[in-house]
């Protein structure tokens, strides 16, 4: 037998499992050594168990922190780093091309031919050029158009397993009740909630070639809600790509941000009710340029207090979704501009108050502004959390996470919740795109469900 190739996958618990199952599961010409994690703090010392990894790979394989990269290619003998997450900078990516290459190994990125699945069913897949642009409202939108014509969408969540890998395999939320049974963290919740809330399902997990097997069997449609800047693991139908009006020029300047840029059918200018018509005539010459073949439109974020009374020159804490502010860049969000506009007397500093575990994230990541980032992938960054509310001095929470941070949290200042979902200004263009693409649909389906031309 010749010898088999020796792979590391650069990782982030998602992206890297599908390629590997994808790819490299049933290979007999490869090894993957190791996964690396980066980005999600405490998902290194795990393995990717037997169950999921096959019989080639009889004791799993182990998952290393990143930062063991030139140590595990010198001790495994590896031929070739496969890099396999998403958002960083098309500086830092080569950053680690070049470890990789300085440490004898091929250097690899693997693309949509080897990795998307083909679903039994139509697929809408919405992606975006950064994180926190504002997919999963989107994708909560289209829920709602197709369900009001007759379909039953079900949507196949991004990969977020924090926990038991195996028990992960496929996982399939409903109920509030599946969340906690799956021990769910904050930033799941902030995925899966909104959704369930509006009477969606949501498929997630590791394995993805049975989670589509298994969503298409409750569906007629199955929507794509994309995890940071990745392209699907899906080949959609129809591929929905959204870029921040709030960030512009940042189209092309991140991994694999560019990729789905080039990839669209329709580029969609998010939160552009808060951008200048300069800002917006800037970001459609830069899709046109890169994409000169995809429709361009409009889309709003329309940004709501529950109680705008409570916030009234009140001493605010401003909680933020957690990746936004994290690897998605952003010195802060929603809930800072409601806050805001809402007259608030005073921002308070969670610096000031946060115990060491949220410093080291503020050390990380120093160009968060005034604002506490909702991570919550342990009971001890909880824990952080709520110290930090208590000790803040604040009168009131003002929280722009997708989840109910008060049902999870023991905290005594009262929360106001900040919503925001997807509108299109002006003119539906988007929704006419969605109404025709519907048509296209097998005549099985068109008979069904009956839509609007």
């Amino acid at each position: 037998m010749p010898e088999r190739k020796r792979v590391v996958i650069l990782g982030a618990a998602g992206r890297d499992f599908h390629n590997f199952n994808m790819v490299y599961r049933a290979d007999p010409a490869v090894e993957v050594v190791a996964f690396t994690a980066a980005q999600i703090p405490g998902i290194a010392g795990r393995r990717y168990p037997t169950s999921l990894a096959g019989p080639l790979y009889p004791r799993g394989i182990p998952i290393r922190e990143e930062t063991e990269l030139e140590v595990i290619c010198h001790s495994e003998h590896v031929d070739q780093v496969v890099f396999a997450y998403s958002d960083l900078p098309h500086a830092e990516v080569m950053h680690l091309a070049s470890r990789a290459l300085a440490a004898g190994a091929d250097f690899l990125l693997l693309g949509p031919a080897q990795t998307m699945l083909r679903a039994p069913a139509p697929v809408i897949a919405v992606s975006a050029v950064r994180t926190g642009c504002g997919k999963s409202p989107t994708v909560r939108w289209l829920a709602r158009r197709l369900r009001a014509r007759g379909f039953r969408p079900v949507v196949l969540r991004h990969p977020m397993p924090y926990g038991d890998l195996a028990a992960e395999a496929v996982q399939r939320f409903a109920s509030a009740a599946d969340m906690d049974a799956a021990r769910c963290t904050i930033e799941e919740r902030e995925e899966y909630e909104p959704h369930l809330a509006q009477g969606t399902v949501v498929y997630a997990g590791v394995d993805y070639a049975r989670i589509t097997e298994a969503a298409a069997q409750e569906a007629d449609l199955l929507l794509w809600d994309g995890g940071n800047n990745d392209f699907p693991f899906l080949r959609p139908d129809l591929h929905l790509v959204l870029v921040d009006a709030l960030r512009p020029g940042q189209e092309t300047d991140f991994h694999p941000g560019e990729t789905v840029l080039r990839m669209a059918d329709v580029v969609i200018l998010a939160k552009s009710d808060r951008a200048s018509p300069a800002t917006l005539d800037a970001l459609r010459r830069t899709v046109e340029r890169v994409n000169p073949a995809a429709r361009v439109v409009l889309g709003a974020s329309p940004v709501s207090l529950s109680c705008p009374a409570r916030v009234r020159n009140a001493r605010v804490l401003v909680v933020e979704d957690g990746p936004t502010m994290t690897h998605g860049g952003m010195p802060h969000g929603a809930g800072y501009a409601a806050a805001v506009g809402a007259s608030a007397k005073e921002i308070m500093d969670p610096r000031a108050s946060a115990p060491p575990l949220l410093q080291k994230v503020y050390a990380r990541y120093p160009h968060i502004g005034p604002v506490l980032p909702a991570v919550g992938y342990r009971p001890e960054q909880l824990a952080a959390l709520e110290a930090t509310i208590e000790a803040s001095g604040c009168d009131v929470v003002v929280s722009a996470t997708p989840v109910d941070l008060a049902s999870l949290l023991r905290i005594t200042r009262p929360v106001v919740r900040v919503t925001y979902e997807f509108a299109e200004p002006g003119e539906p263009v988007l929704a006419g795109i969605v109404d025709r693409f519907l048509t296209t649909l097998p005549p099985a389906l068109r008979e069904a469900t009956p839509c609007e031309s």
